[in-house]
């Protein structure tokens, strides 16, 4: 019973930052933006979404295998995006289907750590690389940023670009943080053991590559929403987006990120003079595009077993 009241109360709140983001935008005008959306935009950017998503089945399965946890192809490509469908449905933005991702791999016979890390790393990888890109695009737009702090550009790079090289180095010390005997213990013993194997460096490596890949891809994605509705921005301007309004859809306090990420998208695109009604018209856009996937992922590779429960 606690967990539904939260549940609701996630709910209620989501809906309440959407309801404001609307109001302060004008629903009218917001309701007009998206009608003049136009479609062959709209369908690349889609088609950008589901790409990303591919590419992030496609590198959780390659981190379980690591991890020592056998899935294939198809079941890596299905459970994900049936996680993307319970993402969009219910509250606690990515932690429902995080979770869901680690229990059918555990389900399915895999060993329990390795299903729980490779969901957990698989995440934090992604996450690490969004703000790096976040981090990026913001040193390319200074000339837009920097005077919202009131810094002079120049310096407001220099700080991006710094952050952002010390923010990419900081998964290469994980090995000297676990190198102590401590934590070979409890529930940090399989990463210990994971971050101390001889090919650790190859596969971090892969990681990156591959999360860079999602994150540009979902960049676009987001991007084609935009254009969609006649917003034309730099890529450096949709690169530095994706970084706040990803994060603060993927925030436990809403239902599938709806209000939070539209929020996001107002304060992210204002810089580059975007009017409200157009930021939160790229919002819901883009929340629709994860509707959209998991509806999709239903029908191509399956509801999630057990639905019936």
């Amino acid at each position: 019973m606690k967990r539904v009241r939260k549940a609701l109360l996630r709910g209620l709140l989501g809906l309440a930052v959407l309801g404001a983001v609307l109001a302060l935008a004008d629903p009218a005008r917001v309701a007009a933006q998206l009608g003049r959306a136009q479609p062959l935009w709209l369908a690349a950017g889609l088609a950008a979404g589901i790409a990303s998503n591919l590419v992030s089945a496609l590198r959780w399965r390659a981190l379980a295998r690591w991890l020592g946890a056998d899935v294939s192809v198809r079941d890596a490509c299905r459970w994900y995006f049936q996680a993307i469908g319970l993402n969009a449905l219910l509250p606690g933005a990515v932690v429902g289907g995080d979770v869901y991702r680690a229990v059918v791999l555990r389900r399915a016979g895999q060993d329990t750590a390795a299903s729980g890390w490779s969901v957990v790393l698989d995440r934090t990888s992604g996450l690490w690389m969004l703000c790096a890109i976040g981090g990026l695009g913001a040193a390319a737009c200074a000339a837009a940023l920097a005077p919202w702090l009131r810094l002079p550009a120049g310096v407001f790079a220099a700080l991006m670009l710094a952050g952002t090289a010390l923010w990419l180095l900081l998964p290469w010390g994980l090995p000297l943080l676990l190198h102590s005997g401590r934590w070979n213990k409890g529930w940090l013993a399989p990463l210990r053991a994971a971050a101390l194997r001889p090919d650790f460096g190859r596969q971090w490596v892969w990681q990156a590559v591959a999360s860079a890949a999602v994150q540009l891809l979902s960049a676009a994605a987001l991007a084609g929403g935009g254009l969609a509705l006649g917003v034309q921005l730099s890529a450096g301007a949709w690169a530095w987006a994706i970084a706040p309004v990803f994060l603060m859809a993927a925030l436990p306090v809403s239902v599938g990120g709806w209000g939070t990420r539209e929020a996001a998208a107002v304060a992210a695109l204002a810089p580059f003079g975007v009017a409200a009604p157009a930021a939160v018209g790229v919002g819901v856009i883009y929340g629709v595009y994860g509707l959209a996937q998991g509806a999709l992922g239903a029908l191509a590779f399956g509801l999630p077993r057990g639905a019936q429960r």
